[in-house]
């Protein structure tokens, strides 16, 4: 006898293909609140300052990297929660799981301070006091400070808010060394300086958007041409910054001639878009930007362990 005949079959069936998608889809959604695309930046200036501040073990890495993820994951979940209004409003954030209805804003706001508990405990636990903390700040800065006090009020939003993004290497210092060393302090101002010509080469290319909403972004309140101005001394900048690790005697040759090659790189771009002003411009200093520091945090390692 055949199933369908029965009918037996479909009435067991249908739930379990009706079920499956709809696990996977929530499993997708928070997973998204975490931004793991942001994470995997951040989990890389972890990991290679871990290796330019010792030779840590497998294990202290993972163990580094999962309170890490937990806690700025937990961030960005709580930034959803509290964002969920203008990014319904706006087309490249409206299809999030909070404004599209798949996550009760409840549920996100709960799930983000649960995984930003579970980091503090974790790192205490497994890594140290000092770590746990450090990235529990990393955790409050950009909640509180980025996110609830700073992002609808000032243009500098992102300049004092990046901070919070810069927490990664002082967390992996202290990982490894149990303390927070000159050196480390060197990588959290990279990271720092980086932030904003990062940033804002994006906010060109969404400056309609962050309008529509009355978010007071750097382009939208002092207009493109200041932007672009403010990219290029802050990428003046950040190349400053980055020559301080060699000339502390924190770091090699190596560091020092990919850093140089890095930063002229980065430069060029930042002129290319004061001159040109254009979209494609702003993508391209934009994406060269993501590479910049992870190749610029690569060369550390190099530097140290080759």
């Amino acid at each position: 006898m055949s199933a369908r005949s029965t009918g037996a079959a479909p009435a067991i069936e249908a739930p379990r293909l009706g079920l499956a998608p709809r696990t996977r889809q929530l499993l997708s959604d928070y997973v998204e609140l975490t931004k793991p695309k942001v994470q995997s930046l951040l989990l890389l200036t972890t990991i290679a300052t871990m290796y330019v501040a010792g030779d840590p073990s497998v294990a202290l890495v993972a163990l580094t990297c999962l309170g890490g993820y937990l806690s700025a994951g937990g961030a960005g979940a709580v930034n959803h929660w509290f964002d969920r209004d203008i990014d319904a409003r706006m087309t490249r954030t409206a299809t999030r799981p909070i404004p599209a209805g798949r996550v009760h804003p409840t549920a996100a706001l709960i799930f983000g301070c649960t995984l930003a508990g579970l980091s503090f405990a974790e790192l205490s636990l497994t890594v140290n006091v000092l770590a746990a903390s450090l990235s529990f700040a990393g955790f409050l800065g950009y909640v509180l400070v980025y996110t609830v006090w700073l992002k609808r009020r000032t243009p500098q939003n992102i300049v004092i808010g990046g901070a919070a993004g810069a927490v990664p290497p002082l967390v992996g210092w202290a990982a490894v060394t149990g303390s927070v060393g000159g050196t480390a302090v060197l990588l959290f101002a990279i990271v720092f300086f980086w932030t904003p010509p990062h940033f804002w080469a994006l906010s060109l290319l969404m400056k309609d958007e962050y309008a529509r909403v009355d978010i007071p972004m750097l382009p939208v309140v002092r207009g493109e041409a200041e932007t672009r101005r403010q990219i290029l001394i802050y990428t003046v900048l950040l190349y400053a910054v980055t020559q301080l690790p060699f000339c502390a005697g924190g770091l090699g040759t190596t560091y020092l001639v990919a850093s140089m090659l890095l930063g002229f790189g980065f430069i060029a771009g930042a002129i290319r878009l004061y001159r040109r002003a254009d979209r494609r411009s702003a993508l391209q200093l934009y994406l060269y930007s993501l590479a910049y520091l992870a190749l610029l945090f690569c060369a550390m390692v190099a530097d140290v362990h080759l």
